[in-house]
């Protein structure tokens, strides 16, 4: 019967997975030290830029829902 070297392999297996883990954290970190942060002034205007659109949507969403709605209660009534 052959031996079992279960634990043996787990330690390995737990110190490749530790070494990706690091890895990937490392390669994280590197990449954000490249990206370009927004500074105060253009975050405002960002975020102002999607509040904005964000209510222009919601209120052309209601403008269609109140509007079907307006038309299916009218022709309930017509045909009812």
């Amino acid at each position: 019967m052959a031996k079992n070297n279960t634990p043996a392999q787990q330690q390995n297996g737990m110190k490749l997975w530790l070494g990706n883990t690091r890895e990937y954290f490392a390669s994280v970190w590197s990449e954000l030290k490249k990206v370009h942060w927004p500074d105060r002034r253009q975050l405002t205007a960002y975020t102002g830029v999607v509040l904005f659109t964000v209510a222009l949507v919601a209120l052309i969403i209601w403008l269609f829902d109140k509007g079907l709605s307006f038309l299916l209660t009218a022709l309930m009534k017509a045909f009812a």
